[in-house]
């Protein structure tokens, strides 16, 4: 079954794998920063005065207005799509200013950009050839408290690559082969962090240097979401899956079973009716003490060819109730009303009130999602 336009009140009667939230628990008010085609954003202080800036494609963003723009260096465009798959922050040259790491399908390359400090255009420097990019996450692969970065090149080898000194970062190979799909989190419960391709789960080795990943193929996710989330979702002790399909129909968790120290796995769907789920987010949007699934549609992730991408986009953010997944809509509607997720969005709290705000890029623009917090805040 497959459903185009929807209404609120049809998706009652249409939806039975999740319920829809009748009034959203926390209220968001939308900013447009910019009509850029560029699929993602970071948010981090450039300038170092204190307040948090927006990163995106070929400019950055003052904050706490994003009114004032600065140019960072054009980023190359092919056709639809811009040479810039991902935001991650973190000051390669330790220099005191936040640089950012990044890459792109095109020219397979993973790259990182200089923060110069002074307006003017900031350098580019190659940390590896990597062949295609989908987009790249960081992890805390060896729990030092630093990010590694990890590239998803679908089809070509899986490495990760850790930052080792001042401009520096060392290759460690982890499969030869990998798919459409990235996640990070302890599936086994030895205290390792695995990491979750679509064809299955890499278990870590002790020893990342020259240990080997065990690749266990107790699932086959097809084109999965980058990234897939790690989460003991209904507290039993056991780390689950939450993954999108990222070019197809879609929103679904795996619930992780144990029996005998051997490892399953059992599907629940959260939205067989959206699709594109290509990213997500884990955290706590409503101040409950628990988190939140934030995901959405993106938009023309394939130029509008995969299945269901031509269909309304939209932003929402689902939450566990014990048993199921509520789904709360953030933002829905044909281009100019619904707002996608991107390759790379980020959740931070922008202006200091206490709430986390969502900041979204895509080909249909840049946007803040302003939280209000909950009505009777």
């Amino acid at each position: 079954m497959k459903i185009l336009k929807y209404s609120t009140a049809f998706l009652f009667v249409a939806l039975p794998f999740f319920l829809l939230a009748q009034e959203i628990t926390v209220k968001f008010q939308k900013q447009v920063i910019a009509f850029e085609s560029t699929e993602s954003v970071g948010v981090f202080d450039v300038d170092n005065d204190g307040s948090l800036d927006l990163v995106s494609g070929s400019f950055w963003y003052k904050g706490p207005e994003f009114l004032d723009r600065s140019l960072i260096g054009q980023v190359k465009r092919f056709g639809e799509y811009h040479e810039d798959f991902s935001t991650i922050p973190m000051d390669v040259n330790e220099d005191g200013k936040m640089d950012f790491v990044t890459g792109g399908w095109f020219e397979g390359t993973l790259v990182w950009k200089e923060n110069p400090g002074d307006g003017s255009e900031w350098s580019i420097h190659e940390i590896a050839q990597t062949g295609n990019i989908e987009t790249t996450r960081g992890f805390d692969i060896d729990g030092d408290g630093l990010l590694e970065i990890v590239p998803n090149t679908p089809r070509k080898p899986l490495a990760f690559y850790k930052k080792v000194g001042v401009n520096q970062f060392e290759k460690y190979p982890v499969a030869e082969m990998h798919g459409h799909g990235l996640g990070f989190g302890d599936i086994n419960g030895d205290a390792r962090g695995d990491l979750i391709v679509s064809e299955g789960w890499l278990e870590a080795p002790s020893d990342l240097k020259s240990g080997k990943w065990i690749l266990h193929q107790d699932f086959n996710l097809g084109d999965a979401s980058i990234p897939m989330i790690v989460a003991d979702v209904n507290e039993d002790g056991l780390n689950d899956l939450i993954v999108g399909q990222a070019h197809g129909f879609g929103l679904f968790w795996m619930e992780q079973k144990k029996e005998d120290d051997q490892i399953s796995f059992v599907k629940h769907e959260i939205d067989p009716y959206q699709s594109q789920y290509h990213t997500m987010e884990w955290v706590d949007i409503d101040k409950d003490g628990k988190n939140e699934l934030i995901t959405g549609k993106r938009y023309r992730a394939h130029n509008g060819k995969d299945p269901g991408g031509k269909d309304y986009a939209g932003l929402y953010y689902f939450k566990w109730n014990g048993e199921s997944f509520t789904k709360n809509i953030i933002s829905y509607g044909q281009l100019g009303e619904g707002k996608g997720s991107g390759l790379y969005f980020s959740v931070a709290d922008l202006d200091e009130d206490g709430w986390k705000d969502i900041v979204v890029a895509g080909k249909d623009g840049l946007i803040v999602f302003k939280s209000l917090g909950r009505p009777e805040n």
